[in-house]
């Protein structure tokens, strides 16, 4: 005669009679599917330093100087150098020349400092850091004045010569932050089947975008000072009221073209740190 068999507990009946809470990883109501509660991440904020100390500063500046403009008595030098439209001019020229040299930078250093981190060109980091070194040691107005000799007056002459000044901390920077990547999260990512394309645009790169940028925006305001010598070369630009105001010794056009510079200079600054804290990958902030 067959003993009668004890009834069969479910493992939720075990786990409960044992004093233990049941696992669940899948959320309430749903077949593996995230929860529509889930945690949304915070969308990054700037701070209301960020967004008003600088243009505030900038907008004193601006205020104190046209102020001064104002009382100021100008003779028929200073006025003949400040009219017709010269001094807008002369401040989209020097933008102009800051924006496309930027351009040319982004495009020649960002592409060639990944190239040399790759195995196969890594031997010629040291022939393309040499080189960039040199446009950046050579004194701008003479780098400039070999290029007037070489290609002649105009733009294009101050174009390269400011390409050539600020590709250094763009370059170095991209090969600094490539190299800082740690090769177990590289290898991690290739363990699971990314390609290497795949591992440079989705791990490399976005882990190196804060020394990028910060290479960025030490070209960008390089370029601005820069882009005052161009007037040597024929490039137009603030250079103008500048050596205007030095030759004429008329000190109107000099603080004009002086304090619009750097107007100028600090604008792109405050802009690009706006740009590198929305750019910079949200994992990364502190």
């Amino acid at each position: 005669m067959s003993t009668p068999e004890a009834p069969r507990t479910s493992p939720v009946q075990e786990t409960s009679e044992l004093g233990e809470a049941p696992e669940n990883p899948e959320p309430d109501g749903s077949d593996g599917a995230p929860s529509r509660f889930a945690a949304k991440r915070p969308a990054r904020k700037l701070s209301w330093q960020q967004l008003t100390i600088v243009p505030a500063m900038l907008v004193v500046l601006l205020l104190a100087t046209w102020l001064w403009f104002q009382q100021a008595d100008l003779d028929p030098v200073s006025e003949n150098a400040l009219s017709n439209g010269q001094v807008s001019q002369a401040l989209w020229e020097q933008i102009e020349l800051t924006v496309i040299s930027t351009f040319f930078v982004l495009i020649i250093a960002i592409p060639l400092g990944i190239l040399l981190t790759r195995r196969a060109f890594r031997k010629a980091t040291p022939v393309a850091m040499a080189l960039a070194n040199m446009g950046q040691a050579t004194p701008a107005i003479g780098l400039l004045a070999l290029l007037v000799i070489w290609l002649g007056i105009g733009r294009k002459a101050a174009l390269i010569g400011m390409i050539a000044y600020a590709v250094l901390p763009v370059l170095s920077n991209t090969i600094a932050g490539l190299k800082a990547n740690d090769p177990t999260v590289l290898e991690a990512a290739r363990g699971i089947g990314m390609s290497a394309t795949g591992v440079l645009t989705r791990v490399e790169l976005p882990l190196a975008v804060p020394l990028i940028l910060a290479g960025v925006r030490t070209a960008l305001v390089l370029n601005v000072g820069t882009a005052t010598l161009a007037v040597f070369g024929g490039g137009g630009g603030l250079g103008v009221l500048i050596t205007a105001g030095i030759t004429n010794q008329r000190m109107p056009v000099l603080v004009l073209g002086s304090i619009l510079t750097v107007a100028l200079a600090l604008l792109v600054d405050w802009l690009a740190s706006l740009v590198e804290v929305l750019l910079r990958p949200r994992g990364l902030d502190l």
